[in-house]
Order: structure tokens, then sequence, then C-alpha cells
């Protein structure tokens, strides 16, 4: 079971969408991310680059072919602070009294 500790830096709402749909994949296509997230180039760029700062993601630049691509996935320490932040979250909806299981 994971510790809760809630994540200032995770808990941001883009963020949070970044990292929680990094955390269902081993690599994520940068363009992938940018339209799953809906965000612009420059501002998934952003994102991507405090979460790197921090250590919670890993982005490889690479040539396919003539085209550059980028991937991002979440390391070690990033999908260890998001499953305590969700842990963290799920602590603060039970003391709310919440039943998750009615929510659709």
């Amino acid at each position: 079971m994971t510790a809760p500790r809630f994540d200032e830096l995770i808990h941001a709402p883009t963020r949070l969408s970044i990292v929680s749909l990094l955390g269902a994949t081993e690599w994520a296509e940068f363009r992938y991310v940018r339209d799953s997230v809906g965000l612009s180039d420059s501002a998934l760029s952003k994102q991507l680059t405090t979460l790197e700062e921090a250590g919670y993601v890993q982005i490889r630049k690479a040539f396919v072919g003539k085209r550059a691509q980028t991937t991002v996935r979440l390391t070690p320490a990033g999908r260890a602070a998001f499953a305590g932040h969700v842990a963290a979250l799920q602590e603060i909806v039970a003391r709310a009294g919440v039943d998750t299981r009615l929510v659709p």
C-alpha cells in the first residue's frame, strides 16, 4: 500500500491530467499527450519541463527518419508521487464520507 502524500506539484489540474495519462503507459508520444490533454505545444512543453525538473518525468527526443519525435514517461519517482497523491485524495474523500461507489 502506498503512503498518502498530497503533492502540490501534481495537484494542478493540467499536471494531474498529464501524470494520470502517463501513469497508464510506458512511453507516450508528445503529440498523443498534447491531444489527449488538450494543450498547445508550448503549454505542454512548459508543464513537462516543470515535471521533469521535479524528477517526475523523463523526456526523450529522437529522430524517426527525418522527423523529430519526443516521447515522455513517468519516472519511478513520478509514479510513486502520483500513487501517494491518489492515496491522499482517497483519504480526503473517505473523511468526507462520500461513497465513491455511488459516483457515476
